[in-house]
């Protein structure tokens, strides 16, 4: 039997051995060099293994425009979303022709020869590729802080990215070809994955796969997921536990796929699926929103429910993978057993629980999920995990304008923490400029790296099950995205204080106000530089008549609501 031929022919390999690889270390050491992103370092190494065959490079103006208008690379291949390595056009003038890539840790891991070098526009790519410039699509508020240069040409890989955890999973498309090919797997259906595995989804790839008669991969992704999704380490852990006890193992492989997701919807389903058979599948399953987001601004999805598998239906022949949907199951206690949902015998009796309900009714209040919904493993895993919601960690963010009595309320509700036996960090912006960010200026740049710094600290007090506390003036809606995306979606509260300007301008004791107005202080907040509001608060408080206690006290109720603070009394 011979092996499946990769999408669009030749499976792509840009690493380098041998002696071209140790006179590619001592050329690097005189190179000048980057530091790439975490999302470029994952694009770079599923690019380097071949996991976005045809690709051999990020992406060229020629192929980014036509897969942003036409879903296709230049040479008419389908490709539907751009692969692309963003730079500071400031920081490139000085880099030259060839150029070392390294990642956070300063490592070398390629040499690219910049043969192409173009601006962009994040507008448009969010438009045409996600369908959206809501700042609420996670990816659009990270574009937004991306270099304005994109910069492609030849790379040479000296080395993939290190890991220390589940090394054994880590494969290349073309290892995974090869078991695959030793398992005598003509037909491979791939499950993408970045959520716990539970006995519905055990079902459904179980009779997916036999089906099909071939074998399964489960393929999670452990790179860039969904901000605010459960972490990799527990869900590999219920992975390996399940695949190893109730999988066939002659016909099943676990492998781990470092992948920078985008939550593109559609476009990111057809994706993953060419994605697949470049790891050698021949069938994929799509879920219903696969790759969404979640809700825009205005409390609605951000794709129809079946967009993704129609847009893979479409393109079924083209690829070489067929679409496979994510069929709903659902439990009947009487017979023990799941079945389709459109199967369900008349007047039987139906179990299910939800998303919510696993988040809000048995992780948050400590409750083991039972054993007919998922196997004992997952729940041990996720409880372990995920301790109750009045035991995890969460940041309240206070934005607006300097003298909006940001930093009153939060003072107030750092005393009513204390009162229930809640510890905080209070990040005040003043305090934050003295020390964290001294040196910044108020350019727009430097003001979103402070910000981005108050929120990388206040998401890892928050994964640690601590409480940050944030009062900063933040006048950027991407920036505060960003940093909710570093928090946790479901665990940062944004809490905007509205206060009139001039209201704002009476209470300030420093005069900054009366400087700015008279142009001695520029790029003043509300002044000559923009404070946007946020679109959707969680929580939206008036100050001219309201007391700061009263402010404080609709934030501690709000938590008590949402199960962070158990109701006093």
């Amino acid at each position: 039997m011979s092996l499946i031929p990769p999408y669009g022919g030749r499976l792509i390999n840009l690493l380098v051995s041998g002696e071209e690889r140790r006179t590619l270390i001592e050329e690097a050491a005189r190179l000048p060099s980057i530091q790439i992103s975490a999302r470029a370092l994952c694009d770079l190494e599923v690019l380097a293994t071949g996991g976005f065959s045809p690709l051999d490079r990020f992406m060229g103006r020629a192929d980014y425009e036509c897969v942003l208008h036409e879903m296709r690379l230049a040479d008419g291949t389908l490709f539907p979303l751009p692969i692309t390595l963003p730079v500071d056009g400031k920081t490139l003038a000085r880099l030259g022709d060839r150029i070392a890539l390294r990642d956070a840790r300063n490592e070398l891991i390629a040499v690219m020869n910049i043969e192409e070098a173009f601006a962009w526009d994040a507008g448009q790519e969010a438009r045409l590729t996600l369908g959206t410039t809501d700042p609420r699509h996670p990816l659009v508020s990270e574009m937004s802080m991306w270099g304005d240069t994109y910069i492609s040409g030849a790379l040479q890989v000296v080395r993939l990215p290190r890991y220390y955890d589940f090394v054994e999973l880590r494969r290349t498309p073309a290892e995974v070809r090869s078991i695959l090919h030793e398992m005598g797997a003509e037909r491979v259906i791939a499950f993408q994955t970045r959520n716990p595995l539970h006995r519905v989804h055990e079902e459904l790839t179980k009779r997916a796969a036999a089906e099909v008669d071939g074998a399964l991969l489960i393929h999670p992704v452990v790179g860039l997921t969904r901000p605010g999704d459960i972490d990799h380490y527990s869900r590999v852990r219920i992975y390996r536990a399940l695949v190893e006890r109730y999988y066939d193992p002659q016909r099943t492989l676990l492998s781990l796929l470092p992948l920078a997701m985008r939550m593109a919807g559609p476009r990111e389903a057809l994706w993953h699926a060419i994605i697949r058979r470049n790891f050698g599948a021949t069938h994929f399953i799509v879920g219903r929103d696969h790759a969404g987001p979640g809700l825009d601004s205005r409390g609605k999805p951000f794709y129809g429910p079946y967009d993704a598998q129609e847009l893979v239906a479409r393109h079924t022949d083209e690829i070489g993978v067929a679409m496979v949907p994510f069929r709903e199951y659902v439990y009947l206690p009487d017979a023990n057993e799941y079945v389709e949902e459109t199967a369900v015998p008349p007047g039987a009796r139906v179990w299910t629980i939800s998303g919510t309900q696993v988040r809000d009714e048995y992780l948050a209040k400590g409750k083991l999920l039972p054993e007919w919904f998922t196997r004992p493993e997952t729940a041990a895993i996720l409880a372990q995990s995920y301790p109750p919601r009045h035991r995890q960690g969460f940041c309240i963010w206070f934005t607006g304008l300097s003298g909006a009595g940001k930093s009153t309320i939060a003072e107030a509700l750092v005393a009513m923490l204390l009162e229930r036996g809640r510890q905080s960090t209070l990040l005040d912006g003043d305090v934050v400029r003295t020390h964290l960010s001294k040196g910044l200026g108020f350019s727009r740049e430097d003001r979103d790296t402070n910000i981005l710094r108050i929120g990388f600290v206040a998401g890892e007090i928050v994964r640690h099950g601590g409480v940050a506390i944030c009062a900063a003036i933040s006048p950027y809606r991407a920036a505060r995205n960003e940093c909710r995306k570093m928090v946790g979606d479901d665990r940062f509260f944004e809490v905007f204080v509205d206060t009139p300007i001039e209201i704002c301008e009476r209470r300030d004791t420093k005069g900054m106000y009366a400087r700015a107005r008279r142009g001695e202080i520029t790029g003043f907040t509300g002044i000559d530089d923009p404070y946007e509001p946020p679109a959707a608060p969680e929580v939206h408080l008036t100050t001219v008549d309201t007391t700061p206690d009263e402010c404080a006290r609709r934030i501690v109720a709000l938590l008590e609501e949402r199960g962070f603070l158990t109701r006093s009394g």
